[in-house]
C-alpha cells in the first residue's frame, strides 16, 4: 500500500478472526517497528511478542478483560527502557525520550499491520505490574502499550477528526 493509503485505511480493530499470522508477516511487522526513529538512535524500548494463547489470555486479564486482547493472534507489548536513554540524556531521557521512542515504535507497528493486511489496536488501559509479570520484564522496562494484532473480523466505521483549523495554530 502507498503510505497515505495506509494512513487512510488504518482503523482500530477490536475483533479478530481465530487465525494464526504467518511468521514472515510477523517478521515484517517487527522490522517496521525496529525502523522507527528514536532519540539519539538509542532505541530506548523493548518489544515482547506474545503468541502463546495462555499468555495472551493473561494479558487480556491484565487489560481489564478487553476482548480485543483476548482474541488477538499475537500481542506486541511495548516497554519503555528509560535506562538506555538516561545514559545519554539523563533525567529527560528517563522521563520523556524513552516514552516517545516507545510510542513512535508502537505507531509504526500499528501502521505496518495495516499495510500487511492485518488489524490492530493500540491499548493503553492495563495494569502495568500484571503485564510485567506475564512477560517477565525486568524492572527497567515499563509496559506502555499493548498492540493486539490479527486478521480483522470487522470493518470498523470511520471516526471523525477535528478540523485542521481547530487542531493547528500558525503563530
Amino acid at each position: 500500500m502507498e503510505f497515505f493509503d495506509v494512513i487512510q485505511a488504518r482503523k482500530s480493530v477490536r475483533r479478530f478472526k481465530n487465525q494464526k499470522i504467518a511468521s514472515d508477516l510477523i517478521t515484517r511487522l517487527l522490522e517496521a517497528v525496529r525502523s522507527a526513529p528514536t532519540a539519539g538512535n538509542l532505541q530506548a524500548y523493548h518489544v515482547y511478542l506474545v503468541e502463546k494463547p495462555e499468555m495472551i489470555r493473561a494479558l487480556a486479564g491484565a487489560a481489564y478483560d478487553q476482548e480485543c486482547v483476548a482474541q488477538a493472534a499475537a500481542v506486541l507489548v511495548f516497554c519503555a527502557d528509560g535506562e538506555r536513554s538516561r545514559i545519554k540524556y539523563k533525567e529527560r531521557g528517563l522521563t520523556l525520550y524513552c516514552l516517545q521512542d516507545t510510542t513512535i515504535a508502537a505507531t509504526f507497528g500499528h501502521l505496518a499491520a495495516t499495510a500487511l493486511g492485518l488489524g490492530s489496536v493500540l491499548v493503553g488501559a492495563f495494569k502495568e505490574n500484571e503485564v510485567s509479570l506475564v512477560i517477565d520484564a525486568p524492572p527497567s522496562q515499563r509496559p506502555l502499550l499493548l498492540l493486539p494484532v490479527g486478521y480483522s473480523d470487522e470493518i470498523p466505521a470511520a471516526t471523525g477528526r477535528r478540523a485542521l483549523d481547530e487542531l493547528v495554530t500558525r503563530p
